[in-house]
């Protein structure tokens, strides 16, 4: 029988807080805060003023003319942080069998720049959308794209579920080594958010904060929006040892759930379910748990409810439990945002840190637990919670453990 966990043997980011993981580690790990001002549309176009887009992004440097002519920006995104990734790995001349290598890979939003492009096109200039549209803006484009540069033959596909896209491909790429359907997978999430219908149509929901992103701090006003991409390579346990590569954390397991409620409202009873179920299927005790990363947007329904969700799930130790969110210092990455924060709290776990939750004021009385607001700080720590909690009600909790914890 399979192993319950998946070794994560390479990591590969493209975000606000850098290009590498190196320049992203250090970012998160020091409580950096990566938001840009809005500069570039015209004032009056979005009420909000900052953001968290990848700046200095060159596709020209990472891709030839031909295949510029068919990748949109998030895909240009998903194969970056995936090469990266594969690379780290060491599995490019390791001889795996084609057929035994998988791709998941999220997405919230697809192809939203070919689009947008494709609009103007017709409505401003009187011409025909680009002729390869349709398949560079299909939600599946990465992964795709990801298995004809790593030569995947086995299972690949995209997962689709809002901001908790990447993390339902993760968890699904962990459930494909533990069905034996796979031996390597590659999995993450990918989302480019910065053309102008798209931050319209988010002013327009109410949810985006003017300045800051405050997570669980009073006076909390929303969310910023980011994007980026994070991947990592998933491999059954002992193959990496096998061949003398590192291991970089572990994806102990996982669950899901569905509100079955509100198309926007969260609940927390999903969330709560969540939390328990990814305790349940990793093993883990609640006193094992040393670090959540929270979803934490910054919005006042969820931060409250996620909070009320972590007290129920670990009653008193929450109070000696640190929880901070990701989103504050890199803005909401969307279909991105479960892998990002994947990759933040391996790095809490490698470095014993719990990164800071920023531009916190004051406790908020309904967010009652310690959102690790005075910045970095040193933790003993073997295991951690990642949340996603997206909209349509569908929840996510990954469980993740430091280097060395699984043992087969």
């Amino acid at each position: 029988m399979a192993a319950p966990w998946a070794d994560v043997t390479g990591r590969g980011v493209v975000s606000s807080a850098g290009q590498d993981i190196a320049a992203f580690n250090a970012a998160i790990l020091s409580g950096k805060s990566c938001l840009t001002p809005m500069g570039e549309y015209p004032p009056g176009t979005v009420r909000f003023t900052m953001g968290a887009p990848v700046v200095g992004f060159d596709p020209a440097a990472h891709f030839d003319e031909r295949s510029l002519g068919t990748l949109d920006r998030f895909s240009q995104f998903g194969a970056c942080a995936a090469r990266q990734a594969w690379a780290e790995s060491g599995l490019r001349d390791a001889g795996t069998p084609p057929h035994r290598i998988g791709v998941v890979i999220g997405t919230a939003n697809a192809g939203q720049d070919v689009l947008e492009l494709g609009w103007k096109r017709m409505l401003l200039e009187g011409k025909k959308p680009q002729p390869l549209s349709i398949p560079m803006a299909m939600g599946n484009a990465p992964a795709s794209r990801i298995a004809r540069e790593i030569g995947a033959r086995g299972p690949v596909f995209a997962v689709t579920t809002a901001c908790a896209s990447a993390s339902h491909a993760m968890l699904m790429g962990q459930m494909l080594l533990r069905a034996g359907l796979a031996d390597v997978v590659v999995a993450g999430g990918t989302d480019s958010c910065f053309n102008c219908g798209f931050l319209q149509a988010w002013d327009t929901l109410r949810v985006v904060s003017p300045n800051v992103c405050r997570p669980f701090s009073k006076g909390r006003q929303g969310l910023i929006v980011g994007e980026g991409a994070g991947i990592v390579v998933l491999e059954r346990p002992g193959r990496a040892a096998a061949r003398g590569a590192k291991v970089y954390g572990h994806l102990l397991g996982g669950f899901m759930s569905s509100d079955a409620a509100d198309l926007t409202t969260p609940d927390g009873v999903g969330m709560r379910s969540a939390m328990e179920g990814a305790l349940a299927d990793a093993g883990l005790r609640r006193e094992e748990i040393g670090y959540i990363n929270a979803h934490g947007t910054g919005t006042l329904a969820n931060d409250r409810l996620e909070s009320e969700a972590i007290r129920a799930v670990f009653g008193d130790l929450t109070d000696r439990l640190p929880v901070s969110s990701s989103k504050s210092a890199i803005g909401h990455g969307m279909g991105a945002s479960g892998a990002l924060e994947f990759l933040a709290t391996l790095a809490a776990l490698e470095a014993q840190i719990a990164p800071p939750t920023l531009n916190f004021l004051e406790p908020d009385p309904a967010c009652a637990i310690d959102a690790v607001p005075e910045g970095p700080r040193p933790v003993t720590m073997q295991a951690a919670l990642s949340n996603s909690f997206a909209f349509g009600g569908l929840n996510v909790t990954l469980a993740l453990g430091k280097a060395g914890t699984a043992k087969l």
